[in-house]
């Protein structure tokens, strides 16, 4: 039989990345749209320098691609102009192609007052309590189900912060940016709980989800990942870096993100500005419930979350390397 085809839109993206190569793991024929053709291994995934504003051209050469991973994610200050016509691009795309159109959620839907507990039938608050940013989500997702009327099958798989696979988010470029020398940085108080995914992890819930049939409309999954309290989070990491040979001779230091003058700096630097919208994040107790993908795909594999914390330190250039052998998952 031949392998199913699979088109990774970013897939020089951290999320992006880690699909293809999620994909290709398990056989699939991997198209990888990319802006940088070197970044991608020829030898396993295909790479496809092409434009997602050329949906002829796109479309053309991922003839036969069964499944669409929208994983471009444009930066904070960009959102407001990116998030919805680059999403309708790809659905554009996958309706043309007739594939399937996966996408990787957050929890920015539910707005500042989210319950602690998310389930996928938790509703999307488009009241005075969300973000800008929450409110493009809930638009884009919005015309994803609009479409099932024009066939788009769709589906969300909504995740907490990222980790592991490089820079790019919470966890590298605040909370262990200055690991190396003994301080750790957390962005709220450290008894609320946050919902975390680890990349990998994640990459592989979307190819097990591929694997099945999408059923017409748009199909809610959350993935749990792991939920923790900011001084669990702390521990660990610390944990975690001494089994990789990380342990400052003074002992660890905690610090705490100012968020009094990112909010003052949010009047001239733009990014601060979109930073701060977000702090409630991290006041605001969280974790998702995932039901609906273990009905549907049963247990996943999970990466332990010593091992998960230690691979993404690593990533970030810390400590000793280890061999493969040692980083594949277990089911939990």
């Amino acid at each position: 039989m031949a392998a199913s085809t699979v088109l990774i839109l970013g897939a020089n993206g951290r999320f992006g990345a880690a699909a293809a190569t999620a994909f290709a793991d398990a056989g699939w024929r991997v198209l990888a749209q990319v802006r940088r053709p070197g970044a991608v291994h020829p030898s396993r995934i295909t790479p496809l320098a092409i434009s997602l504003a050329d949906t002829d051209a796109l479309a053309a050469a991922a003839r036969g691609a069964s499944v669409v991973v929208h994983a471009i994610n444009p930066l904070y200050t960009h959102w407001p102009q990116e998030v919805l016509p680059l999403g309708r691009l790809g659905m554009n795309l996958a309706q043309r192609l007739g594939a399937a159109f996966m996408l990787p959620g957050n929890v920015y839907n539910f707005g500042r007052a989210m319950p602690a507990r998310l389930t996928e039938d938790t509703p999307h608050s488009l009241g005075a309590d969300n973000t800008r940013k929450g409110r493009l989500r809930v638009e884009l997702e919005a015309e994803m189900a609009q479409r099932a009327v024009q066939g788009l099958r769709s589906v969300v798989i909504r995740a907490g912060d990222f980790y592991g696979c490089g820079v790019g988010g919470w966890f590298d470029q605040v909370i262990a940016k200055s690991l190396a020398g003994g301080k750790l940085v957390y962005p709220g108080p450290l008894d609320v709980p946050h919902a975390w995914a680890y990349v990998p992890d994640l990459a592989r819930a979307f190819v097990a989800v591929a694997q099945r049939d999408v059923p017409p409309g748009l199909t809610n999954l959350h993935f749990a990942g792991h939920t923790l309290t900011g001084a669990q989070l702390l521990a660990h990491i610390e944990q975690a870096a001494a089994a990789i040979g990380v342990a400052p001779s003074r002992g660890w230091r905690h610090g705490r993100l100012p968020w009094a003058l990112i909010r003052a700096g949010g009047l001239v630097m733009p990014m601060w500005r979109e930073l701060a919208e977000m702090r409630y994040l991290w006041s605001r107790p969280h974790a998702l419930e995932d039901t609906r993908l273990r009905a549907l795909v049963g247990e996943l594999p999970a990466t332990p979350l010593a091992q998960s914390l230690a691979s993404s330190l690593r990533a970030l250039g810390h400590g000793r390397a280890v061999g493969a052998e040692s980083l594949s998952p277990t089911t939990v």
